[in-house]
């Protein structure tokens, strides 16, 4: 699950694979904005078939973060 993830996030970040690891946060690690950070969410709501709720868009700050929801969500 972890790569499939880092797939998407360095395609929608720009940034190459080997830049993110599990432990990596969003806006500090990989200098991701509020905008970025939704629009990588938005694009694995369409790849995993999920749906991140407002709250739970608040709750993502590291690339775990999001790799235990789509586990914990995903159909």
């Amino acid at each position: 699950m972890f790569e499939k993830v880092r797939k998407l996030i360095a395609e929608q970040l720009g940034i190459e694979e080997s830049k993110i690891k599990e432990t990596s946060d969003f806006i500090t690690d990989l200098q991701a904005d509020s905008l970025d950070i939704v629009q990588m969410l938005i694009a694995m709501e369409t790849e995993f078939g999920i749906e991140f709720d407002d709250s739970e868009m608040q709750n993502v700050k590291t690339v775990a973060d999001v790799v235990a929801f789509i586990s914990s969500h995903a159909k």
